[in-house]
């Protein structure tokens, strides 16, 4: 079994503070989480959690906190979606120096959104980062960034396709 390191970001249901939802947790037994309360209304829970793979150590706590708190609403599974100063962070490089491998390299991963902040796939990055540029990157970390990508896109196409059956 391997560890593996990841977040999952929660909406609360409507008047559930944050005390209530670590309550419910511990009584459920999901104690392998740090838990962040620190926003009304959203619960952070960052995991180590042993499992054979990524998805697995992911999706069983997800189906953990589900069992504990079932009307709160997956926001997000990361890591996945990052910025440089994260990028930069999570391999111990300089943000100007991370800025410099991937804004404008030829065949950089492009970014998911591109503004004032600009954010790109976790996933995507450091497989290009290997491929391209060499890079010797933690598996458990490629591994568990694939994972909550593959989440968070079959949970928005989901979504979306909820949305486009209503409309």
């Amino acid at each position: 079994m391997t560890e593996y390191a990841f977040v999952l970001k929660y909406r609360l249901p409507h008047g559930m503070g944050g005390e209530a939802a670590v309550e419910a947790l511990g009584s459920a037994g999901c104690t392998d989480a740090l838990v962040g309360i620190g926003i009304a209304g959203r619960l952070a829970l960052e995991f180590d959690r042993e499992a054979p793979d990524a998805a697995s150590a992911i999706t069983s706590a997800i189906d953990d906190v589900a069992r504990a708190l079932p009307q709160a609403e997956l926001i997000e599974v990361g890591p996945d979606l990052v910025g440089l100063t994260e990028i930069a962070e999570l391999l111990d490089v300089s943000r100007q120096n991370m800025r410099k491998l991937i804004v404008g390299a030829s065949g950089s991963p492009l970014p998911v959104h591109d503004g004032s902040t600009t954010l790109w796939h976790l996933a995507d990055v450091l497989d290009w980062l290997v491929a391209a540029k060499g890079y010797r990157i933690d598996k458990e970390l490629r591994e568990t960034a694939r994972a909550a990508r593959s989440i968070n896109l079959d949970r928005l196409v989901s979504r979306h396709g909820r949305a486009v059956a209503i409309a």
